[in-house]
């Protein structure tokens, strides 16, 4: 038995049909790996961004929040800034002080507005691989459920990675925390 022509084989036309099919599949797969290798730093990015923002989160937290600056012999017992003897505690560092010294922040209030471009420990050593991150705090009087906006305030980290614009904040972390005042402590 003799087939048929058209079993034999396929057409040229088909060939091509056939090659311009698997290509554009094969074109559509390539992208969706270039986009997935492309997007696979950004997890350690914000990894990253996520543990510089918690680890200065808690260092401002950690800090003390009271009427008087923490030199000042009434510290402990004031009630008010009246009770404080030489210094009262504003928003924003004191008489030099910095987060890397020589005369360290002390107070909750010190972090008001600091900034850092580049990631550096409290002394001031530059951490390896964190240089093109900017971290930012602010510090502001709010009112925390039946806590007065004195007695209280929320603090907010923001940190941006390398290669965000600053001025869009394309893709920062922002952490939040509240501290409430402690002092005064009980009369002595």
């Amino acid at each position: 038995m003799h087939l048929p022509r058209r079993a034999q084989g396929l057409t040229l036309i088909e060939l091509l049909l056939f090659i311009a099919v698997v290509g554009v599949a094969l074109a559509a797969m390539l992208r969706v790996f270039v986009t997935a290798t492309a997007a696979s730093a950004d997890p350690m990015i914000r990894r990253q961004q996520l543990a510089i923002a918690e680890s200065l989160l808690r260092e401002v937290e950690l800090m003390p929040f009271t009427w008087c600056d923490p030199d000042d012999a009434n510290v402990a017992r004031a009630a008010d800034t009246t009770g404080c003897a030489t210094q009262v505690e504003n928003s924003g560092p004191e008489g030099g002080e910095s987060r890397v010294g020589p005369s360290y922040f002390d107070n909750v209030n010190d972090y008001a507005g600091f900034t850092m471009n580049g990631i550096v420990d409290i002394t001031n050593t530059a951490i390896v691989g964190l240089a093109g991150y900017k971290a930012s705090v602010a510090v502001t009087n709010t009112v925390l459920d039946n806590i007065a906006a004195s007695e209280a305030l929320q603090i907010t980290v923001t940190v941006v990675g390398p290669g965000d614009d600053l001025v869009k904040l394309a893709n920062p972390i922002r952490l939040q925390g509240w501290r409430t005042r402690y002092a005064p402590n009980a009369a002595d």
